[in-house]
């Protein structure tokens, strides 16, 4: 069995979320072949696969594309090949955005790679209990920003997903709250104190 998936163009993790789902598809046994169009994913895709326990080859072909094969065997008892998992919520984990980019440097990276921090987190098996937007992060809940669809999904499974309605109202986007509902400093501070586990980008 061959599942082949196209993941040039892709940006992290998308590859890796592709080539783990082919993984679950195949469910156990042949070869998933992941097209990607850079080193980075090429490495991710490898590290996530051979962590399955799948054996993983790689090639790059004229046209700059990269191909990573990955071989399943139905003896590897360590991959997570068998079937996919439900999202469930595990204890009471928060994560706490409070910019709408994710580190420091280049503001157009730091934008991509929240929207792809955002999008990890709808991959997780266990699901946060509540999400926390203040400051910059408040933008990324109302009108315009590119992570809604993954935001109103994390919404639909459960996810509590508060904005700091001061900050809503400081940057004039009172009124453009599209996911979630307004919360207050007092609440952010007992649900962070309350947390079994806090995650911060």
């Amino acid at each position: 069995m061959m599942i082949k998936v196209n993941a040039v163009g892709d940006k992290c993790p998308i590859p890796v979320v592709k080539a783990k789902k082919a993984m679950q598809e195949a469910n156990g046994a042949g070869t998933v072949e992941v097209s990607v169009d850079n080193e980075i994913a090429v490495q991710n895709v490898t590290k996530m696969a051979t962590s399955a326990g799948a054996t993983v080859s790689s090639e790059k072909t004229a046209d700059n594309i990269y191909k990573v094969q990955i071989h399943l065997s139905s003896k590897d008892k360590t991959s997570p090949m068998q079937e996919e998992k439900p999202h469930i919520q595990g204890g009471n984990t928060v994560v706490v955005i409070s910019s709408d980019r994710m580190g420091n440097g280049n503001d157009e990276l730091g934008k991509v790679l929240i929207k792809g921090f955002i999008f990890a987190v709808t991959q997780l098996d266990e699901l946060p209990k509540t999400m926390l937007f203040y400051n910059g992060g408040a933008m990324l809940t109302a009108e315009g920003s590119d992570s809604l669809e993954d935001l109103q999904y994390l919404e639909e499974q459960g996810v509590e997903i508060l904005t700091c309605g001061t900050c809503l109202n400081y940057y004039g986007l009172t009124d453009k709250l599209q996911v979630g509902s307004v919360t207050n400093m007092y609440t952010i501070v007992e649900k962070m104190a309350d947390a079994d586990k806090l995650l911060q980008p």
